[in-house]
């Protein structure tokens, strides 16, 4: 990013924001490797950091007025200590407070010492997500600490929870922003979004949000904090989406610079492909065909966005546009996230192409050895079709002549990995063709500025034969009645998926919460093949379970939301999600998907805890009154709740950190009209809040 910043105010900010981390103290280089991780190098990087949440530890509930479904800081003595082994090892703790009421606190890891300092008088304090246990309210793996007495002051803000990895936990990382908090310049120097723009707006300036938002008072609005409707957050929304608007909008002019071959071809492999098939498209899927067939046959590069609900089709009018390439002597390369969804890619492209005579390559992480080596030099020679993951992109994979590239699920990846093997094609001035599949709808307004550098194409229509999915919402205290179902679906020779979420974003607490769900099912369904599958087994390990299921050897699945796409098993016909209240509409959507896609009825059970939100009520309630991913879509944007339109938070993707589509979307004309006043009269800010927000993947905003 250039840094030719002309006025001494920009070169202090360049200063204070740019250092690297390394220039505070206590930072060497093994918490510097930890950092960059996240994507932390320089100090301005903490400044945006930004907390997934709160915790409210500012003041002690009684144990009495504790509500399931709610987290809460309790203070107690510990009055009994059970260790048991049943199925799985546990710790149960139970507390006492003045209100003399109980409390239970269970832990499935832990260690000697641990039990040790637990004793029987001593006094803790501790907080959790409160839930019903088998003899009352209990607290599951609660963060706790011991007290020498009673009166011990509690925390005077809230507490923010940071994404953090290996090696950096959420002390550390708190601290390391407070330090770089107290290098934050003055306004004029923090400022890139010029006054005469920020002025009609009426927002609170970038150095009081920063703060407001890493330091909230006590006496914060928590509501307004956990909603994302803070005007501290409304501020740092509306510059990332600006930011977010800018970055496409420069890829797009930029990507639209180069060439592209045109790949008209004959039509015959098309023709052969369509002749083949069991069934016809459906009138949506020609329309979207005819619309990339147009996009194809340009000298400049495609770039398009296919949207179409679960089972609409979107794999086979990609695999037609791969037949207009290699009509034309051109490669075809199809990446997905996960290997599960690009080996359900492969099945499908493998058994339409046969007949044509084209057998896909096949490659991914665990392609390993001569298998790899074979691989690597088939797409260097004569393989017309490959299929893979994020290998595609690795040094050491060239292709021929690579015309046509396709990304599955485009919100798992990011702008830059698909540039990333878009450069795997460039030759000279030009580029391959780009088409993009997702099955998360986005209402057309929305995609205008989730997907600013993508024209869009929308399949609205499912082919006939789907089985509408029937879907129930059942309160948690109906959990063995549900357990009783899943117990005659699979008698009947049905199989069925369990599904557990958790609202922390860290894999070790949804596998805990798996492998709990899972200890739990085993002990009440003894004889039945129950798998696990969570996202912190390896790949190997992730995958002799999937393919037990899919096979049928395996009754019942037991995940996380790792199941979400990428899992086509036709005699699946009961899905069980638990706590569906913690999950946005788009999400529970796409697992309700998995199921009915035999010819079955099938059913969704949304299992929830009780009292819901009238936010949570009526996305459960949207779900069982329709099926149609697009309505789905209009009612997550009416609900403004947090839908992940486009992806979760994890390091590597261009993404949100704190705005949400859905929610912010009344700000997207304000972000448009200064975004365009901003590309046209100060292009400087444009890179400098590009380099902010986007940091280290700002080189590829530009590309």
């Amino acid at each position: 990013m250039p840094r030719n910043l002309t006025s001494t105010g920009e070169q202090n900010m360049a200063d204070a924001g740019l250092a690297p981390v390394s220039a505070l103290p206590g930072v060497g280089p093994v918490l510097a490797a930890a950092l960059e991780r996240i994507g932390i190098t320089r100090i301005q990087d903490l400044w945006f950091h930004l907390p997934l949440r709160y915790e409210d530890r500012t003041r002690l509930t009684p144990i009495r007025d504790l509500r399931v479904g709610e987290s809460a800081q309790v203070e107690g003595t510990i009055e009994a200590v059970e260790r048991g082994f049943r199925f799985r090892p546990q710790l149960r703790v139970v507390i006492s407070d003045d209100s003399r009421s109980m409390l239970c606190l269970r832990f499935f890891n832990f260690r000697r010492a641990q039990v040790e300092q637990l004793q029987p008088g001593t006094r803790l304090r501790c907080y959790g997500m409160v839930r019903h246990g088998a003899h009352g309210a209990e607290i599951v793996h609660p963060q706790y600490q011991r007290l020498a007495a009673a009166g011990v002051e509690v925390a005077e803000s809230l507490t923010p929870i940071y994404p953090t990895t290996e090696g950096l936990g959420q002390k550390r990382i708190g601290s390391l922003i407070a330090l770089a908090l107290e290098r934050l310049p003055a306004d004029d120097e923090l400022e890139l979004i010029p006054a005469s723009l920020r002025a009609p707006l009426h927002m609170i300036s970038l150095r009081e949000a920063l703060l407001r938002v890493h330091q909230p008072p006590a006496d914060s609005d928590v509501q307004a904090l956990g909603a994302g409707r803070h005007p501290a957050q409304i501020r740092l929304a509306f510059e990332e989406l600006l930011t977010h608007h800018l970055s496409l909008k420069r890829l797009r002019a930029s990507v639209r610079e180069h060439g592209a071959p045109r790949l008209a071809g004959d039509g015959s492999l098309r023709k052969a492909l369509l002749d083949a098939l069991p069934f016809a498209l459906t009138g949506a899927q020609r329309r979207v065909s005819a619309e990339i067939a147009h996009d194809l046959a340009q000298a400049e590069p495609m770039l398009r966005l296919v949207q179409g609900d679960v089972g609409s089709g979107k794999t086979i009018v990609a695999a037609w546009a791969a037949m207009a390439a290699v009509e034309s002597g051109f490669q075809v390369a199809l990446m997905a996230p996960t290997e599960l969804l690009a080996e359900q890619h492969l099945r499908n492209l493998a058994a339409w192409l046969a007949p044509l005579g084209i057998e896909p390559v096949w490659l991914a992480g665990k392609v390993k050895g001569k298998a790899r080596s074979a691989a690597l030099e088939a797409l260097a020679r004569d393989a017309q079709v490959v299929v893979g993951t994020h290998a595609l992109m690795q040094q050491g994979v060239a292709f021929r002549n690579l015309g046509l590239v396709i990304i599955d699920e485009q919100h798992r990846f990011g702008v830059h990995q698909r540039l990333a093997l878009r450069d795997k094609g460039r030759e000279g001035a030009r580029v391959p063709h780009q088409l993009v599949l997702t099955a998360t709808p986005i209402p057309r307004t929305l995609a205008m500025t989730a997907y600013a550098d993508l024209d869009v194409s929308v399949i609205d229509e499912l082919p006939p034969g789907r089985t509408p999915v029937a879907t129930v919402a059942l309160s948690s205290a109906r959990r063995e009645e549900v357990i009783e179902r899943i117990r005659l679906a699979c008698a009947e020779g049905r199989q069925v998926y369990w599904v557990c979420t958790l609202i922390e974003e860290t894999e070790l607490l949804e596998a805990q919460a798996a492998e709990v769900a899972h200890a739990e099912l085993s002990s009440h369904l003894q004889g039945l093949e129950i798998g696990l599958v969570h996202g912190r087994l390896k790949p190997a390990e992730k995958q002799k379970v999937m393919d037990a299921f899919r096979a049928g050897r395996c009754a019942l699945l037991v995940a996380t939301t790792v199941i979400e796409v990428g899992v086509d098993v036709p005699n699946a016909s009961l899905m069980v999600i638990e706590n569906a209240e913690r999950l946005g509409l788009a999400q529970l959507h796409q697992l309700r998907g998995r199921v009915g896609r035999g010819s079955q009825a099938s059913t969704c059970v949304l299992l929830y805890q009780p009292p819901l939100s009238a936010l949570a009520r009526e996305r459960l309630t949207a779900m069982r009154e329709t099926s149609d991913g697009f309505v789905i879509a209009e009612k997550d944007l009416q609900l403004r709740g947090p839908g992940e339109l486009l992806g979760t938070r994890q390091t590597g993707r261009l993404e949100f950190r704190v705005a949400d589509l859905a929610r912010d979307a009344s700000m997207l004309p304000q972000v448009q009209q200064v975004g365009s006043a901003m590309l046209a009269d100060h292009p400087q800010s444009c890179e400098r809040l590009v380099s902010r927000w986007i940091g280290g993947m700002a080189r590829f905003a530009g590309a």
